[in-house]
């Protein structure tokens, strides 16, 4: 099992949910978490850790972002106007790892970051190799003509387990996606229920 496979399973046991929804998730054989004492009755967790619970596992879905980098994301967040827990959805949805995952070029998001890093993908026409490029409303992201037809594409566009969310317009012929607009926290199509609001919670104590 590679790394980063494993370091993908390793986040959905710990949070105990199959963050993802993807089929071979070892969430859907067990149910309790990892270690020896994973199936231990769990206790009710206090409201810090609801909290840290709810920011870890929007951190870990974004391919386990560092707390630094996460961080920063919150705090860009807060200074836009309106809803923080909204502000933070929309930037961690403008990020380009997350586009390309979104529009079904890569089948993981941990995939999409290496793919962007590899220098795959393009915006607008020049290439792009950061991951955490902030892509804007209209922008076209696509795969370089000379890795359209890599297996890694071709797998995921042939995933039937997630759609692409209609902020994102994706010509799986012509390997291009645009991007409509930011969405709002309803808008993406998360596998398990994203408390962004317990984030701004747990930054707003801490």
């Amino acid at each position: 099992m590679t790394k980063r496979t494993a370091a993908k399973y390793k986040i959905d046991r710990r949070m105990g949910e199959n963050i993802w929804g993807r089929a071979k998730s070892p969430v859907n054989r067990r149910e309790y978490g990892p270690g020896q004492h994973g199936q231990r009755r769990k206790g009710k967790l206090s409201d810090f850790g609801t909290q840290l619970r709810a920011k870890q596992k929007l951190k870990g879905y974004y391919g386990d972002l560092t707390e630094k980098q996460f961080r920063r994301i919150y705090a860009e967040a807060e200074r836009i106007k309106g809803d923080t827990g909204e502000n933070l959805i929309g930037l961690l949805e403008r990020r380009l790892d997350a586009v390309v995952y979104r529009a079904k070029f890569v089948p993981t998001i941990f995939a999409a970051r290496q793919f962007v890093n590899h220098g795959h993908i393009e915006v607008n026409g020049k290439r792009v190799n950061v991951p955490s490029y902030r892509v804007r409303e209209g922008d076209v992201i696509s795969i370089r003509e000379r890795s359209r037809q890599l297996a890694i594409v071709l797998e995921a566009v042939a995933l039937p387990e997630r759609d692409v969310p209609d902020y994102v317009e994706t010509d799986h012929n012509k390997m291009t996606a645009t991007f409509l607009r930011t969405p709002s926290l309803g808008d993406v199509p998360y596998a398990v229920q994203m408390e962004p609001n317990l984030v701004v919670e747990f930054y707003a104590m801490n």
